[in-house]
This record gives structure tokens, sequence and C-alpha cells, in this order.
């Protein structure tokens, strides 16, 4: 299955999406309040990006034409922390990673962008998390 790249962030009390890969000969953006609306908006969007690829005459290939694709999501850190707070809280990554909750807050919120070292900290404490909930009998 292929697969299609694409940036998922959080903004003005939203995810958005935005699609970088070549095959789809332009961008396709998506918004939605819930990661999985956005998600299935994406889905909408490149489905009516590649009809109207080829009603223009433009050249696709068949996987795309097929839907036979899956998304290679990549998130920043507000959009990770805003998916994740369904299942843990702000305080509970902050003990983890050993960042300030405060800090994890201006980042969830998009006031502040962390660098990558961070993000790292971040993902491993989610990772973490996760671990501890898997060991869960």
């Amino acid at each position: 299955m292929e697969k299609i790249k694409v940036k998922v962030d959080w903004c003005d009390k939203n995810f958005g999406a935005v699609t970088e890969d070549d095959v789809l000969c332009g961008v396709v953006i998506a918004t939605s309040k819930s990661y999985d609306g956005l998600m299935q908006e994406l889905s909408d969007a490149v489905c009516e990006h590649v009809e109207g690829l080829l009603q223009d005459g433009e050249t696709v290939p068949e996987w795309l034409v097929n839907g036979d694709y899956e998304f290679d999501v990549e998130l920043g850190v507000a959009a990770l922390l805003r998916k994740c707070e369904q299942f843990t809280s702000l305080a509970a990554i902050a003990r983890v990673s050993g960042i300030n909750q405060q800090q994890l807050s201006h980042y969830a919120s998009g006031l502040r962008v962390p660098r990558i070292e961070q993000r790292k900290r971040i993902v491993d404490g989610l990772h973490r998390i996760g671990k501890e909930f898997m060991e869960v009998v």
C-alpha cells in the first residue's frame, strides 16, 4: 500500500492537515475540530482532488485512483498533545517527560514551539505512558 505524507498541526482550536506529496500534483488541505474528523475530511478532500485531476486529464497513478493508499502522518507538537489529551493529562506527560506542565500547555495551545529535543522528550514520555497502559492486566 502506498503512503501519502501529511503534516498535522493545531491552530485556532482546530486540527489542520496538509499533504506533502508530489504525486497529488498540488496540495490538499483539511481542517476539523477533532482528529478523527480531520482524517475523514482529509480522505474526502483527497478523493475529490483525484477526481478533479482525472477530469482535467492529468495522469494519476492507479493506486491513487483506487484509493489504495494510507496517510503517513507527522504530528506537530501541539496536535500531538491535543490528540493525546483524550487518553492522558498534561500533568502526567509533564511527570514522565520532565517538562514543566505550564510549558506543555504553551506547546499544546501553539503559543510556543518546542525545540527538537523537547519534542523527543514529549514523545518518549507518551511512549512510557503507553507502555504502562499496555502492562495493565
